[in-house]
């Protein structure tokens, strides 16, 4: 079951997975995913207005589960939208073990 434990504003959008940059300013997001033991690579994606700018990667074939993660600081416009992508592979629970984070850092 998907849930969110912070989202003040409401710019995070349960029904969709997105976020929607209130405001110009520089972001910092962070996603945590698990991937199932399946011999596959999994590759997560995080998608600034459709557009992937980084990417986290889990492919060790002996172990049961792994995870990846990864961060990053992005410039983002007012109404700029933010959402994870499954790439490749499939994650443990779905999105269920999973965690994706932002917050405002600087507005400008």
């Amino acid at each position: 079951t998907s849930q969110v434990l912070v989202n003040i504003g409401n710019h995070f959008d349960l029904a969709s997975s997105i976020f929607v940059a209130p405001r110009k300013g520089i972001y910092s997001f962070s996603f945590h995913v698990v991937k199932v033991y399946n011999r596959q690579t999994i590759q997560v994606s995080l998608m600034q207005n459709n557009y992937p700018v980084i990417s986290a990667f889990a492919g060790d074939q002996d172990v049961t589960r792994e995870a990846a993660s990864n961060g990053v600081l992005l410039l983002m416009e007012r109404e700029d939208k933010v959402h994870l992508k499954l790439e490749r592979g499939n994650l443990m629970g779905g999105w269920k073990y999973s965690t994706f984070s932002g917050f405002l850092v600087f507005p400008l």
